[in-house]
């Protein structure tokens, strides 16, 4: 089973050239802060363009467990009356989170300083995944875990009655562990200070600054120092969330190894610590264009327009560009297939703890469709077989990651043979409508049960 109700085979096949304007979801990262730091200001937050996928729906539902009123106005309109910092009621009932990690790891910060006790569980893909590095953090400030042995779901969270600041330095390049330590500061007194090695993701500091809280952010010889003030009063927003550059991978992935495709992705957020997938494309040869950049709610956006790019070549992906395209990994070794010469991809051993063992799930998947891979614990080298050169007529093992699922439809389109996947009800936690927007584009991708 798939974990997201009975399994949904899907194949994808060669076809004509993609064409038109893919027009992706909501960014999931900034659609689950949103929820969450709507729901501890005090009054009401407007969302516009919110991710509506299985992640943040539970989210929002968490929120409402939580005490605060979520109400979804319409399609990617919701309205969030907050119950401020400190202000979380005691859910009745368990938390199911589903497959979120953000979603998950997120809640537990915003809850571990507030004298309650929260139970949480998820889907299997979840609870297999770490929780102790979001566990021995929210130990500093006072609270206590109880979950299953090696750290993991389903567990008890026991707030902290009595939270004191910390200051922590995270042990590895982590934007779910620094937010959730960031949310958990919030109901403690005088200052939390996270300290980085390697920039993530900043989405989380750019809106906890955005609703009210005093946050500095500083460069120093010990890395990227985060000073939150805690205990503000976070006055509601109206926040219009750009798309997510994580799902516009996949179209634009798509176009870049499709012959004769043009597809324009429009409003992607681009913050400069998500933008590695398309800084790593262009650095390949890809025909990826920024059009009408601009700035909306605090994030850089612009319009991507990706043409097909017979001529990338394989490179040496930087391993300081991981932390921003940790999850545009699978869908890189797709193009890198679809390259001339070996991709290597270093410093990526956080993609073994994701929804799935990442690196192992494209490396089978891959050597299911005749290419031919190198992997390490920290390292993935993809043999690239140039325009159209990837055999295919294999089936890939999604294991309950709408990545892994999505990026294997992808290749399907530029492969010689059909590529199969065992399972794709999994698409629907990130990106919902993956289907009719592909299918807009003239990609052929067909479940097998219809």
């Amino acid at each position: 089973m798939s974990g997201h109700g009975s399994p949904i085979p899907m194949t994808s096949r060669r076809a004509g050239p993609l064409k038109g304007v893919a027009s992706v979801p909501g960014d999931k990262s900034i659609s689950h802060r949103a929820v969450i730091l709507g729901a501890l200001s005090v009054g009401e937050t407007c969302v516009t363009g919110l991710l509506e996928g299985e992640d943040v729906l539970g989210t929002a539902q968490a929120m409402r467990a939580f005490g605060a009123e979520v109400e979804r106005l319409g399609e990617g309109e919701w309205r969030i009356h907050g119950v401020g910092v400190g202000g979380f009621a005691e859910p009745e009932d368990v938390i199911d989170c589903g497959n979120a990690g953000t979603g998950v790891r997120l809640i537990i910060g915003a809850m571990a300083t507030s004298p309650i006790t929260a139970t949480f569980t998820g889907d299997a893909s979840l609870r297999s995944r770490p929780m102790a590095r979001i566990t021995d953090p929210i130990a500093l400030f006072g609270a206590t875990a109880h979950g299953r042995s090696g750290g993991r779901l389903p567990m008890t969270i026991v707030g902290a009655a009595d939270p004191v600041p910390v200051r922590y330095a995270t042990p590895m390049p982590s934007a779910q562990v620094k937010s959730a330590v960031l949310l958990a500061g919030l109901n403690a007194p005088g200052q939390t200070v996270v300290i980085e090695k390697e920039a993530t993701r900043d989405h989380t500091e750019r809106m906890l600054a955005g609703f009210g809280a005093e946050i500095t952010v500083a460069d120093t010889d010990e890395g990227r120092v985060i000073t939150l003030t805690g205990q503000p009063e976070l006055k509601p927003q109206s926040i219009a969330v750009p798309r997510d550059p994580s799902s516009a991978a996949f179209p634009v992935c798509a176009a870049l190894i499709t012959e004769g495709s043009d597809v324009l992705v429009p409003n992607i957020g681009l913050n400069p610590t998500r933008a590695g997938l398309f800084d790593t494309l262009r650095q390949m040869g890809a025909d990826l264009a920024y059009e009408n950049p601009r700035e909306e709610g605090g994030e850089p956006v612009a319009d991507l327009r990706a043409r097909f790019s017979p001529d990338m070549k394989g490179i040496r992906v930087p391993p300081d560009r991981a932390a921003s395209m940790i999850d545009e990994y699978p869908v890189l070794s797709v193009v890198a297939a679809f390259a001339t010469g070996k991709t290597e991809m270093v410093g990526v051993k956080e993609l073994r703890v994701k929804e799935s063992d990442r690196i192992d799930a494209m490396a089978r998947g891959l050597e299911a469709n005749g290419v031919t891979i190198e992997e390490g614990e920290d390292f993935f080298f993809v043999h690239g077989m140039g325009p159209g050169g990837m055999p295919g007529g294999g089936t890939a093992a999604a294991r309950l990651d709408h990545r892994i699922a999505m990026s294997f439809m992808v290749a399907g389109l530029a492969a010689r043979e059909p590529v199969s996947i065992d399972d794709g009800a999994p698409i629907a936690t990130s990106f919902p409508g993956f289907e009719p927007l592909m299918a807009g584009l003239g990609a052929r991708i067909e479940r097998a049960n219809r």
